[in-house]
């Protein structure tokens, strides 16, 4: 557990100080010395995000994501250079904002490879495809049967293998297939699923 620190003097501080604090205290939480270094690498997190993402919303959940990351890593004791931080810290900003770019683009691959699966109502006058509800029903299905349809029609993985990813038999793949495939049919048709009703 580190000494305690008069109020006023961890502005004193370096990042490298203060993260070895955080790592000492473990698995206690320096509570001012997180909030103190938070406040120091929010507005480069939050610069970064903006230079990147050219977005003030999704640069603020950026600086919250690494902001909790960075602290999650500190207490376990995962980050071995303190002196480093920064260039950890926008590392693992950069990551996120690929791994988020990765994401959309396979959100956006599902979403044109899956509308074509998923019937809406026949009408002779028919709307185009709502791809913004289709991406809403997908959200309302649990995280196993979101997996199942993602390795499925995106992944083209036979059953067998997805089963072994989500740890269920090949025929409990097929079942859980065939009832997200419903369920967002009668999503996108605008069928409350419990009742039956027109939403």
């Amino acid at each position: 557990m580190p000494p305690p620190i008069e109020p006023g003097t961890l502005d004193a501080l370096e990042d490298a100080q203060l993260a070895r604090r955080i790592i000492a205290a473990a698995p206690s939480i320096d509570e001012p010395a997180e909030a103190e270094l938070c406040r120091r690498l929010a507005p480069r997190m939050r610069l970064y995000g903006l230079k990147h993402l050219r977005s003030a919303a999704a640069a603020a959940d950026l600086v919250q994501d690494v902001l909790i990351m960075t602290l999650q890593r500190l207490r376990a004791g995962n980050i071995r250079e303190p002196d480093h931080l920064v260039s950890f810290v926008l590392g693992t900003c950069r990551q996120v904002i690929i791994d988020q770019r990765r994401a959309q683009g396979r959100r956006e691959r599902i979403l044109a490879t899956f509308a074509g699966d998923v019937p809406i109502s026949e009408q002779p006058t028919s709307p185009p495809l709502d791809l913004e509800r289709l991406q809403h029903c997908l959200t309302l299905l649990s995280e196993r049967e979101r997996t199942v349809v993602l390795m499925s029609f995106y992944d083209e993985r036979q059953a067998a293998d997805v089963g072994q990813e989500v740890g269920v038999s090949p025929a409990n793949v097929r079942v859980i297939r065939h009832r997200s495939i419903e369920r967002l049919r009668r999503c996108m048709e605008g069928v409350d699923s419990a009742s039956g009703r027109q939403e």
